[in-house]
């Protein structure tokens, strides 16, 4: 529903004051956000945390926009005439002549997703995580209202900082229950099991455990959260996917979101959160944050090697390795391949270091894309709007400057809107205990060295939880619930015929060159199936996606 002189306001905000959070249980949020802007200002919204989307006009007629730090909960807005309209959803501001935004497309094909504040609509826009908007005299102000605040213990106690962060954790899960049953997703991943184990704990009550599994080689993890199962007693679900259920739901799954959403795990993430639904769980419980507040990710280890360039001294960087390794035949020879890749990558600062790899980069945009579409865009736009938030991220370690980062990229525009959007296709509704706001404040203050010790992921949250956790889980690789989409379309004609029409989709639209579209399923698919496969499943997503506006609203690409 478009919205006008209407109010949004969702999730559960967490206000600063008892006062406040009376209000809000007695008369409702709407009235504790007038309350708290009008007495506070614009900027009390700093003080509030939680998941939450608000949107209201005050009395004066002045448009007030806000979502929680993490935007889990979405709110879009475009000015029509002189009027703010906002909604949670960017399609549901967008009529039958808003255009397809080229620009966007390319961001999709380039993040996988749409980064905020652009949306796949021109002149529709989403808000950022941490952001507010004041519509006044026909001008709309987006500003940020909070960002990490860095501010690490200089001598740490780690036996206390183990019984703080354990009581926290069960804190925070307990805030997430609902009542019901309770239940959570469980990959067999530190985060999922340790959600699961203090489920058990608070509730007094063995969690619903759901799982995910695929028939195929590499992708399939679903030991680990068998081994979890067993030593938590929780009552396990499993459900296998196959090829078939691809072709059922992708469509219903592109479709269901309010732009192209090509994060490969959504379709996993769908059928977790519809066993849970059909077995009885109004809210589900997920793990997603504890690798970005605490340092899980295996970038963030790969980037402190390549840090270590840094203390090489110069002039053995400029006058001995970089001319040997980068420009003469020596870097071309096998032994020192790898060492000439070290130097060409350790050279380049982040966050572009970390787009090295991007998939476009190494297929060749001019390859890969129509010219006539390249000629709408700005194929450096990206790379600028991470810089952009990377130099705004204020820390003295760089692996806080990485989580930081990936609060906004890794959290706010992909992880979380996969399990939002999924759990709500579903039928369900969702927590996050691990972006609960004193676990949040907890990774705030742990020393950088806690989180990557060396080149040891999550050193402390995995030390705090020896003992609870099984330790062949505390060893495990991080996966998650990959889907095997190029292997399957290599080995199934039905699923290959419904990528393959779906990408061509994407040449008639004059997006892609049809070329590289012939090469990729006649050869590169076949030869590469899981890094291949990526690209047809974000492709076809898009495609997907497009169909089902183009057939709604009859818009132009």
């Amino acid at each position: 529903m478009k919205n006008n002189n209407m109010a949004i306001i969702s999730g559960n905000p967490e206000f600063p004051s008892r006062e406040i959070a009376a209000l809000a249980k007695c008369e409702g949020n709407l009235a504790a956000w007038r309350r708290l802007i009008g007495a506070g200002g614009r900027n009390a919204v700093r003080d509030v945390s939680g998941d939450f989307a608000v949107g209201f006009h005050d009395e004066t007629g002045h448009g007030f926009l806000a979502v929680d730090r993490f935007a889990i909960r979405s709110l879009c807005y475009r000015v029509v005439d002189g009027e703010l309209r906002f909604a949670a959803r960017a399609d549901e501001l967008a009529d039958s002549t808003t255009e397809i935004d080229p620009q966007a497309i390319f961001d999709y094909l380039y993040f996988h997703v749409i980064p905020s504040p652009r949306t796949i609509f021109k002149g529709v826009f989403r808000l950022p995580p941490g952001h507010f908007a004041v519509f006044e005299n026909g001008s709309l102000r987006v500003s940020p209202y909070w960002g990490p605040q860095f501010s690490e213990l200089e001598k740490p106690s780690f036996g206390d900082l183990r019984s703080e962060f354990r009581q926290l954790l069960r804190d925070a899960v307990a805030r997430q229950l609902d009542g019901g049953k309770p239940g959570c997703f469980l990959s067999g991943g530190t985060d999922s099991s340790t959600v699961a184990g203090m489920i058990g704990e608070v509730s007094g009550r063995a969690a619903a455990t759901y799982s995910i599994g695929f028939e195929a080689e590499g992708y399939d993890e679903m030991e680990y959260a068998r081994i979890a199962a067993r030593h938590f007693k929780t009552e396990h679900h499993e459900y296998y996917v196959t090829p078939d259920d691809l072709l059922r739901s992708i469509p219903a799954v592109a479709q269901y979101y309010d732009q192209p959403f090509g994060n490969s795990s959504a379709l996993p993430a769908y059928y977790c959160a519809k066993m849970a639904r059909e077995d009885g769980v109004s809210r589900i419980l997920a793990g997603d944050g504890g690798d970005e507040l605490f340092g899980g990710n295996t970038r963030y280890a790969k980037q402190k090697v390549f840090g270590l360039y840094d203390s090489v001294p110069g002039s053995l960087r400029n006058v001995v390795l970089e001319p040997l390794l980068l420009k003469t035949a020596l870097g071309k020879l096998p032994l020192a391949r790898k060492g000439a890749s070290y130097v060409e990558q350790a050279k380049v600062p982040l966050p572009d270091r970390n787009q090295i790899y991007n998939m476009l980069y190494r297929l060749g945009i001019n390859q890969v894309f129509d010219p006539e579409f390249l000629a709408r865009v700005d194929i450096d736009d990206p790379i600028r709007q991470q810089r952009e938030i990377w130099n705004c991220v204020v820390a003295r370690s760089q692996t806080n400057r990485e989580l930081a980062f990936d609060w906004r990229y890794t959290l706010a525009e992909s992880d979380l809107p996969k399990v939002v959007g999924t759990t709500s296709l579903a039928g369900i509704e969702v927590g996050f205990p691990m972006l609960d706001n004193s676990l949040l404040n907890f990774s705030l203050q742990l020393p950088a060295r806690y989180k990557v010790n060396g080149f040891k992921l999550r050193w402390f949250f995995k030390e705090a939880l020896r003992g609870f956790l099984p330790d062949k889980i505390l060893g495990k690789k991080k996966q998650g619930f990959g889907l095997p989409f190029g292997v399957w379309a290599t080995n199934n004609p039905r699923l290959r015929s419904l990528a393959e029409d779906s990408v061509r989709g994407l040449v008639d639209r004059k997006i892609l060159r049809s070329d590289f579209i012939d090469a990729l399923f006649s050869r590169h698919l076949h030869d590469h199936p899981g890094y291949y496969g990526e690209m047809v499943w974000i492709s076809m997503m898009l495609e997907q996606w497009l169909r089902r506006d183009l057939t709604k609203r009859n818009h132009s690409v």
